[in-house]
């Protein structure tokens, strides 16, 4: 069974723009790494300045160890921390079968 894992992006507002034009760079970085399946990045109607961020992973290892501990996280953190006021809690969800 895979795992989601979910983040809610709080970008600074007035740099949507510039947080968008980095995540398109950051997104093959992560859409690379092994056990990645899907990554998704949505955008808040009622608050322009935050996203969701979503993304299907094998396991949580393939996300806490494979991805946190791979070379492209350090770019990817490179890319993307500056942006994040406060900086954003990561969660991962499985789906209840029943």
């Amino acid at each position: 069974m895979s795992i989601t894992e979910h983040a809610v992006l709080p970008v600074v507002p007035g740099r949507e723009v510039e947080f968008e034009a980095a995540f398109a760079e950051a997104r093959p970085i992560i859409s690379s790494m092994p056990g990645c399946l899907e990554v998704r990045l949505l955008r808040c109607f009622e608050e322009p300045s935050k996203y969701l961020l979503l993304v299907e992973w094998e396991s949580i290892e393939h996300h806490t160890e494979g991805f946190r501990g791979s070379d492209g996280y350090g770019r990817w953190k490179q890319l993307l921390h500056r942006f994040y006021e406060p900086f954003p809690l990561v969660e991962h969800f499985g789906e209840v079968r029943g």
